[in-house]
């Protein structure tokens, strides 16, 4: 019998998860699946943590929740100071949101508040990368480069521009370093700054490592701290999207360490609560919130569940596990690991054109030719059918197609729990590598 569920998808039925053991999920047939993409880049402490679970079931004994119009919480103010404690340079206060897409709308709403608190309302204009991810909702998939993603809805999106991404594999000449590289992208910002008008932009916001839609692509060195001094001689805010890098996933709790840059606004979820509650933040400096508190005094915004007590519980359990058991450099370890298995088996493919990432946050970019780095047809379905291939043999991936303009290229991504042991990486390059074979062989 059907069930009432909106789903993803209209097509075909899934099967039901009824429990998870470490990094694995189980089905109710019994069926046993690999989670090397922690679904999303979320599950990273994998799916039966027992202090998690432990700290959840004495807060719900407690209190679930209150509205934050009335009161704070213990949990969200303990949480607050933990992420500012071990946040970049700067950063100062947390506004606790229930997801990713909710922290970047609030990033980009409270940008545009900011400039109208100290006096600059012609401030308005978003400037972000092509082929990023920065969310759902309206104002985060207008920031966004995801053309598939914004295509249908383009008519309801405020107006954004976009500028090259950072995508060394594709974009450096052969007679760059990757520096000289990273100087030229991020130069674009500057001429796209004066093109608008640099008193019209307020923003510049991006992934210091892009997730989802172009596959693990770090930034070279250097292109973020040129991104940090065209900001700061604009008077621009630099907004950071770590929801998917972030809260360790490259071996850093904040990825943007790695670059050695601080930007104006953070924006984390996804490994904040590690799947055991729906948690997210935007964190800011103590210049952004000061203008609100001496000015209105009031951040026109807001979110019911903002601030819940069981979900700050939850990130303050997840913190304890990834800060104090050393699992940042078990990231760094395992991502290693991974990189080097992934190179093994798979480093001279015929149709692998580049393995890369941080940490457990690693990219595959699938092509037709390696010499020419063309791309499959995309009516082909290649990320599609990897994702089909991977799960019947009990691995969890992330393909994707369109990497390279939303139509063109193929890539999986992965992003397994940061307690995967030295056996389950082997595990999930083998069923990856059978499931990219039979998948291009189709």
């Amino acid at each position: 019998m059907a069930g009432h569920i909106f789903g993803r998808s209209t097509k075909g039925t899934l099967p039901t998860a009824v429990s998870g053991e470490g990094c694995y999920l189980i089905d109710a047939e019994g069926r046993r699946y690999l989670d090397g993409s922690g679904g999303a880049a979320v599950s990273c402490l994998g799916h039966s943590n027992e202090a998690v679970r432990s700290a959840l079931h004495a807060q719900i004994d407690q209190l679930a929740f209150a509205h934050t119009g009335f009161f704070t919480s213990e949990p969200a103010e303990r949480l607050a100071d933990r992420l500012v404690a071990n946040a970049p340079d700067g950063i100062d206060r947390v506004y606790l949101v229930s997801g990713g897409s909710e922290a970047v709308e609030a990033a980009i709403k409270l940008a545009r508040q900011y400039f109208l608190e100290v006096g600059q309302p012609e401030r308005h204009r978003v400037i972000a990368r092509r082929q990023s991810y920065h969310g759902n909702t309206l104002g985060a998939l207008a920031a966004g480069g995801n053309a598939w993603r914004r295509a249908q809805f383009a008519p309801l999106l405020a107006d954004t521009t976009h500028v090259s991404p950072c995508y060394e594999y594709r974009d450096r000449r052969e007679d760059e370093t990757p520096e000289a590289y990273g100087l030229r992208v991020a130069n674009e910002l500057e001429t796209e700054i004066l093109r608008l008008g640099p008193g019209t932009v307020m923003a510049f916001i991006a992934e210091p490592v892009v997730g989802a839609t172009l596959g693990a692509v770090p930034a070279v060195p250097g292109y973020l701290r040129r991104i940090r001094e065209i900001c700061d001689y604009y008077g621009v805010l630099m907004i950071l999207d770590e929801v998917m890098c972030g809260m360790g996933r490259t071996g850093h709790l904040f990825a943007c360490i790695e670059d050695d840059v601080a930007p104006d606004m953070i924006t984390i979820a996804k490994g904040l609560g590690a799947g055991y509650q729906p948690i997210g933040a935007l964190m800011t400096t103590a210049a952004i919130y000061d203008a609100i508190a001496s000015g209105s005094g009031f951040f026109q915004h807001g979110h019911t569940y903002m601030g819940h007590a069981l979900a700050a519980t939850a990130a303050n359990a997840v913190l304890d596990e990834v800060l104090d058991r050393g699992l940042l450099g078990r990231v760094q370890t395992q991502g290693q690991k991974l990189q080097s298995a992934l190179q093994a088996a798979l480093g001279q493919h015929a149709h692998v054109g580049d393995i890369r990432g941080r940490g457990l946050f690693r990219g595959i970019e699938l092509v037709a030719d390696r010499e020419t780095k063309a791309t499959f047809d995309p009516s082909r379905g290649v990320a599609a059918r990897i994702k089909k291939e991977a799960f019947a043999a009990g691995l969890i991936c992330y393909p994707m197609s369109g990497t390279i303009d939303g139509q063109q290229g193929d890539h999986v991504l992965l992003a397994p729990p940061f307690i995967i042991s030295d056996d389950q990486i082997g595990e999930l390059v083998d069923k990856l590598s059978g499931a990219i074979d039979r998948a291009i062989a189709a």
